[in-house]
């Protein structure tokens, strides 16, 4: 389906007023382009460790709206129009006001990303999405499926990776594993492929839930063996509850350095003597800072692993 899309240039002083404006004349949805810099609130909301330099902010915001052709688009530019009108003068600075016209097709986001995740194999382990046929050359590799759709986790990124190693070197046929930050459930779903007796997985991301539930089914998984929890380890005592403390052989959070240092004591108090930390998702400059974290919650520090520049921190509970 096409689409008309009409583009707005105005200021970033107006953005919120004429974005405010725009939903009163009956416009579902905008998308607004600035070079407004993120706040920390808004970088303290984001899964992302570096942070790109972008522009020096121009003042210049752009503000686009969707119509279908069907709709009678020029009495919604008309509203749009007056209500920029009523906006300046109130003596707000709306810039040039220019609104361009243009067509888009409809996209489907929530699949597109498919043409770029093929299957891919982590030593003698193929990961592959459920859409490919595994390739003759590697038929007698452990396979995973994987479709994370709109949750974190392929397996691709060198962080996962890292922690798929990890797992497979300490993973055992008695292994009780927690997956803290879960996404995909790809981490747990590979340690049961290799033998884990049970896992639990915890997210705040509700799409996590959904998404793991979809692959533990394709690939094979009883609900018996995977949980998968919705809520913040960190400081919900349910969740700590239900995860049960003392009861993990293995921990494994592939999550960012700064959660990592408030989640570290409490993944610690899950742990068995003798259980074993995985983490990852550590970018090479703070590596020091989850190290010392690991070393504050008791732990010993086993290994550090890297792959260009992320690192993993291999660590045990040691016995009393």
């Amino acid at each position: 389906m096409r689409w008309n899309k009409y583009t707005l240039t105005t200021t970033t002083e107006a953005e919120d007023m004429i974005s405010s404006m725009m939903m009163d004349v009956g416009i579902e949805g905008i998308e607004i382009e600035d070079r407004v810099p993120l706040s920390e609130q808004d970088r303290s909301r984001m899964f992302v460790d570096i942070f790109p330099e972008g522009p020096e902010d121009d003042g210049v915001a752009r503000i686009s709206f969707y119509l279908e052709p069907e709709q009678d688009n020029g009495a919604i530019l008309a509203a749009v129009q007056n209500g920029l009108d009523e906006i300046r003068g109130w003596g707000v600075d709306v810039g040039s006001g220019m609104i361009e016209a243009s067509q888009t097709e409809d996209k489907d986001w929530i699949n597109n990303w498919k043409e770029y995740f093929h299957q891919f194999s982590v030593d003698d382990i193929l990961i592959k999405p459920s859409w490919e046929d595994v390739k003759p050359e590697d038929q007698g590799k452990l396979l995973i499926q994987i479709d994370p759709g709109t949750a974190f986790g392929t397996g691709m990124h060198e962080t996962t990776q890292l922690c798929i190693r990890q797992i497979r070197k300490y993973v055992t046929d008695q292994t009780v594993l927690l997956d803290v930050g879960t996404g995909s459930g790809i981490l747990s779903i590979v340690a049961l492929k290799l033998g884990a007796v049970r896992a639990v997985g915890t997210d705040l991301d509700p799409c996590a839930i959904s998404a793991s539930k979809e692959n533990m089914e394709v690939n094979g998984i009883a609900e018996e063996q995977f949980t998968v929890i919705e809520g913040n380890l960190i400081d919900d005592r349910k969740i700590q509850e239900l995860v049960g403390y003392g009861t993990c052989d293995m921990v494994v959070a592939n999550i960012l350095a700064e959660v990592l240092v408030p989640l570290t004591p409490a993944a610690a108090a899950h742990l068995k003597k003798g259980g074993i930390y995985i983490t990852s998702g550590i970018i090479d400059n703070k590596e020091e800072t989850v190290v010392e974290a690991v070393k504050r919650a008791g732990l010993t520090v086993l290994e550090v692993t890297r792959q260009g520049e992320w690192v993993s921190v291999t660590a045990r509970k040691d016995q009393e």
